[in-house]
C-alpha cells in the first residue's frame, strides 16, 4: 500500500513537472491594442512570444470598445501592451481592470517624459498620442518592450537585445529615408491636410511646413461646417494642391472639404489614402510598421510634387520579403 502511494506521488510529481516545464518554455502570449505596437513587439520578442493585436486594419483606436471576444483574449494574455488612454480612451477602463491581474504596460508613459511629447493643440497639457508617425520616437518603445518580456522570460534577454539593436538600425535607416523624401517636396508645398490631427509628429520630425486637419487629435467629435470652412481657407491661402483621406476615417469629411473648395473655384485633388491610426491588412507590406510609413511617405511625396529617394540598403531584406526590391 505504501509502495503504491509512493508510486502515485512520484507519478503526480512527474506529471506536475510535465505541466510546468512546457509552460515555462512556451512563448509568452502578448496582446497589444494597436498593430503598430504588435509589429514592434513581434520583431523584438522573436520566438520568445506570440503577439497579436486587438485592433485590425481600418479600426479606430479612439472610438474602439472592447467586445466579449476581446475580454476573453485579454484574460488569456500573459502581457498586455497599449499606448495611452489619450489614444485608446474607450478601452482604458477595461485595461485598468485587467492590470490588476495581468502585467499591463502603457508604453507612452513608460517610454517618454512629458517634454518628449507634442501637446494636443486643442487641449493644452494633454498629449498627442500619435507617436508612431515619427520613426525615431517610435523606435524607443522597442527596448521597453524587451524589458517587459524579459521580466517573464529572462532567458530571452540576450537574444532580444540583439534584435532591438537590429531593429534600431533598420528604423534609423527608415527615418533618414523619410526625411530625404519629404525634403524633396518644393518649399511652400510641404502642407499636409488630413481628416484628423494624426500627423503632427510626422510634420515635426520630417520638416513639413504645416499639418492641418478638419477634426482634432481624437476622432470622437464630428467635424462641423465651420471646421471644414476653416481648413478650406487654409488650403486656398497656401495654394495646397492635394489633401488626404485616412484609412480609419470615413472619407466624407475630406470629400466635403473638396466640395467646399471647388465651390470657391479652388482646384484640389485627393492625393490618396494615408494610414493614420491603423496599419494595412495582414499579409500586405502596409500591414507592417515599416510598410505603413513607407506607403504614407510615398503618397505624400508624389501628391505634393517631391521625388522618392532610393530605398535604403539596410531595408533591402524587408523589401525583398515583400516583393518590392528594385
Amino acid at each position: 500500500m505504501l509502495a503504491d502511494k509512493i508510486r502515485m506521488t512520484a507519478l503526480a510529481a512527474v506529471m506536475g513537472l510535465a505541466t510546468i516545464a512546457p509552460a515555462q518554455a512556451s512563448p509568452l502570449n502578448i496582446l497589444t491594442t494597436i498593430g503598430m505596437i504588435a509589429d514592434i513587439a513581434a520583431d523584438v520578442a522573436g520566438d520568445c512570444a506570440e503577439v497579436s493585436a486587438l485592433l485590425g486594419a481600418g479600426s479606430d483606436p479612439h472610438s474602439y470598445r472592447a467586445t466579449p471576444g476581446d475580454v476573453t483574449r485579454l484574460a488569456q494574455a500573459d502581457l498586455v501592451l497599449y499606448l495611452d488612454p489619450a489614444l485608446e480612451s474607450r478601452l482604458a477602463e477595461v485595461l485598468a481592470g485587467f492590470s490588476r491581474r495581468t502585467p499591463t504596460l502603457g508604453l507612452l508613459r513608460a517610454t517618454f517624459d512629458a517634454g518628449d511629447l507634442l501637446e494636443d493643440p486643442d487641449a493644452p497639457g494633454a498629449v498627442d498620442p500619435h507617436l508612431w508617425m515619427d520613426v525615431s520616437r517610435w523606435a524607443q518603445i522597442a527596448p521597453v518592450i524587451a524589458g517587459a518580456v524579459a521580466e517573464q522570460r529572462p532567458d530571452c534577454a540576450e537574444a532580444m537585445a540583439e534584435r532591438v539593436a537590429g531593429l534600431d538600425a533598420r528604423l534609423d535607416a527608415l527615418h533618414v529615408w523619410v526625411s530625404a523624401a519629404i525634403g524633396s517636396i518644393p518649399e511652400g508645398q510641404r502642407m499636409l491636410v488630413t481628416a484628423h490631427d494624426a500627423f503632427h509628429y510626422f510634420a515635426d520630425a520630417y520638416g513639413m511646413e504645416a499639418s492641418e486637419a478638419i477634426e482634432g487629435i481624437s476622432t470622437e467629435s464630428e467635424a462641423s461646417i465651420g471646421d471644414i470652412r476653416a481648413v478650406a481657407a487654409f488650403v486656398v491661402e497656401n495654394a495646397v494642391p492635394a489633401v488626404f483621406v485616412e484609412t480609419t476615417i470615413n472619407p466624407r469629411t475630406i470629400e466635403a472639404l473638396v466640395a467646399e473648395l471647388r465651390s470657391q473655384g479652388h482646384a484640389v485633388t485627393i492625393g490618396g489614402a494615408l494610414f493614420s491610426d491603423a496599419m494595412g491588412g495582414p499579409g500586405t507590406p502596409e500591414g507592417t510598421y515599416i510598410g505603413m510609413i513607407r506607403a504614407n511617405t510615398q503618397v505624400v511625396v508624389e501628391a505634393l510634387g517631391g521625388t522618392l529617394p532610393d530605398w535604403p540598403e539596410a531595408l533591402a531584406d524587408w523589401a525583398e520579403t515583400w516583393g518590392l526590391a528594385e
